[in-house]
């Protein structure tokens, strides 16, 4: 990182931008979302700029920057989701199963590597194909679980859910990840 580079934010665009989308857009699943995310952290950033001291990379101080902007993202787009009655149905039956000692399915086995997969750029592009087939409160849940560390208690607060009706979107969303990543990534 130089004292340029610093002073220069009109080349944070072409230096950060393609990292920045897509940190934005695997979490948020939506491109025009995620687009308004960066924007909004370039404008932060300039704003902030005499605050910035220097002591992290400028790629990481706007990445900090921006997953603030997702999150109030998600929190935003959570107080709007209304929950579809099919759903509400299929999350009860399924806690009917858990409630009279019936098991519950668990997906079977990865079909693939996903260590190897995880590497490669294809795989990053299937995934966010993916991620964007999940319904709204699957995708919600998902990211702030898996990509962004939050604890079960935080995710039923921020998304309003109760602990089992957590567990029950996670599943589903990691089944229906599963699934997609079979039907799309073959290598």
């Amino acid at each position: 990182m130089t004292d340029q580079e610093i002073a220069n934010p009109e080349e944070w665009i072409s230096e950060h931008g393609d990292y920045l989308f897509q940190f934005a857009f695997v979490r948020l699943r939506n491109r025009a979302a995620a687009e308004d995310a960066v924007q909004e952290t370039f404008l932060a950033g300039f704003k902030a700029l005499e605050r910035y001291d220097g002591k992290t990379p400028v790629r990481y101080w706007l990445r900090g920057i921006l997953r603030h902007k997702v999150v109030d993202y998600i929190r935003k787009a959570s107080r709007e989701v209304a929950v579809d009655d099919a759903d509400g149905k299929e999350i009860l039956d399924s806690l009917k199963f858990k409630a009279f000692g019936i098991p519950t399915q668990h997906p079977p086995e990865w079909k693939f590597d996903p260590e190897h997969a995880y590497q490669q750029k294809e795989f990053w592009e299937v995934f966010y194909g993916c991620m964007s087939k999940l319904k709204d409160v699957m995708g919600q849940a998902f990211t702030l679980r898996e990509l962004e560390g939050w604890t079960t208690e935080e995710i039923c607060k921020e998304l309003k859910l109760k602990p089992n009706n957590l567990w029950v979107v996670l599943h589903r969303a990691r089944t229906q990840l599963k699934g997609c990543l079979e039907a799309n990534w073959t290598r």
